[in-house]
C-alpha cells in the first residue's frame, strides 16, 4: 500500500488543521492505522492510531483531548484532527499502515509509511 499525507501547514498557537492520509494499491480497511510525528532532533513518536473499523482509538497523552483520528474505509482515507495547537506540536507528521490487531501505539507494528507533512504551530 502507497500513503501519501497532506494538510499540513504554518498555523498559530491555539489553531486547528485536519491532516489527510490516502491509500492507493490496497483497501485501507485491511490495515489498522497510526499517525506519528518528528520533531527536529527528537526521535519519531505516537500521536494516535485507529482500528481497521474505526471503532477504536488510541492517542498519546501529549495530545488526548485535543487530537481526533477518524477513517473513511470507502475513500481510503485516514484523518487527524488537531485542535487547540500548540508550538510542541510542530513536526513532520507520518501516517502509518499496519498489520496489528489492536490501534498499536508501537511503532515496530507499522510497516508503510507516508512521506510526512510538516505542521509548524507559531506562538
Amino acid at each position: 500500500v502507497q500513503l501519501q499525507a497532506c494538510g499540513g501547514g504554518l498555523v498559530q498557537a491555539g489553531g486547528c488543521l485536519r491532516l489527510s492520509c490516502a491509500a492507493s494499491g490496497r483497501t485501507l480497511s485491511s490495515y489498522v492505522m497510526g499517525w506519528f510525528r518528528q520533531a527536529p532532533g527528537k526521535e519519531r513518536e505516537f500521536v494516535g492510531a485507529i482500528s481497521r473499523s474505526g471503532g477504536t482509538t488510541s492517542y498519546s497523552d501529549s495530545v488526548k483531548g485535543r487530537f481526533t483520528i477518524s477513517r473513511d474505509n470507502t475513500k481510503n482515507v485516514v484523518y487527524l484532527q488537531m485542535m487547540s495547537l500548540k508550538p510542541e506540536d510542530t513536526a513532520v507528521y507520518y501516517c502509518a499502515a499496519g498489520w496489528a490487531v489492536t490501534a498499536t501505539t508501537k511503532i515496530a507494528a507499522y510497516h508503510y509509511w507516508g512521506q510526512g507533512t510538516l505542521v509548524t504551530v507559531s506562538s
